[in-house]
């Protein structure tokens, strides 16, 4: 099996090309610099050419708040750079494998999210994610997953936010009103390989099992990596940003069991494993 992944320089990206290639796929990454998929003539000639079987989509514009002033240039790869490549997956006839966001949900109440609830986006990123949905749900060979607060060895992301902040000051405020769950980019790169060999389409909730607050996800970093951080919980009115977050972040995990997929582990699992594979 040959795939393509897009946004190979990411945290998720280069996790599934590693992952891929440990399993014994063929697994071409590409980032911007190889197919800009706002190109939909360079997205046509790089699909084409590859003779790929599927292709696992990860490239994204993820500055939420940025999202907010750039809305244009957000839409242009969210929504425009996967209808792009869902184009040539039809024209293929091969599989798009799509990742989305909990912020397609309103994250309004306390219930967790179903994989087939109603979609109500409060931000332009949440907006751009969902359109980007109907894009790829158009297409019968499609899998999409949602994920919420990713974390991996390649990139920026709220662990290492933490573990700099808590150095440098030695106290901390984390918001404390938003209940969600983290995703270690390893172990969903499992999953992803796990999936893009079989025929299951559909959408998928994909996060590390467990819920916890962002006050929670900081307490247990410094408590695993023993840091002596004073960490306040605080409301999310205490940092106003441009894009509305949701506070219910909840998902549940429903279409992963019935289609015979292994569950992520814990949160805490994943970042102790994590923080072994990082300097701080």
């Amino acid at each position: 099996m040959k795939i393509l992944v897009t946004g190979y320089k990411g945290q998720l990206g280069f996790d599934v090309v590693n992952e891929a290639e440990k399993r014994g796929i063929q697994a071409v990454g590409v980032d911007i610099n190889e197919m800009d998929i706002t190109n939909s003539q360079q997205v046509n000639d790089v699909i084409r050419s590859g003779n790929y079987d599927a292709v696992v989509h990860c490239a994204a514009w993820t500055a939420v708040d940025k999202a907010e002033d750039m809305a244009e240039v957000c839409r242009k790869v969210n929504v425009e750079g996967t209808q792009n490549i869902a184009d040539v997956c039809r024209e293929l006839d091969i599989p798009i494998m799509y990742f989305s966001t909990d912020y397609v949900f309103d994250g309004m109440g306390e219930k967790p999210w179903n994989e087939y609830d109603e979609r109500n986006p409060l931000n332009v990123y949440g907006q751009t994610k969902y359109e980007g949905e109907l894009a790829v749900e158009a297409l019968p060979k499609h899998f999409i997953i949602r994920i919420a607060w990713v974390f991996g060895v390649n990139g920026n992301n709220f662990i290492k936010t933490m573990l700099k902040l808590g150095k440098q000051n030695g106290a901390v405020k984390v918001v404390n009103d938003q209940i969600g769950s983290p995703t270690y980019t390893y172990d969903l790169a499992k999953l992803v390989v796990d999936m893009i060999v079989t025929k299951e389409y559909g959408t998928y909730h994909a996060t590390n099992e467990g819920l916890c607050s962002w006050y929670d996800f900081a307490c247990e970093i410094f408590k695993q990596v023993g840091m002596n951080v004073a960490v306040t919980p605080v409301s999310s009115d205490e940092f106003p940003a441009k894009a509305k977050r949701p506070s219910n972040s909840r998902m549940n995990k429903t279409e992963l069991d019935k289609h015979g997929f292994d569950r992520l582990p814990t949160w805490q699992d994943a970042l102790s494993r994590y923080l072994k594979e990082i300097t701080y």
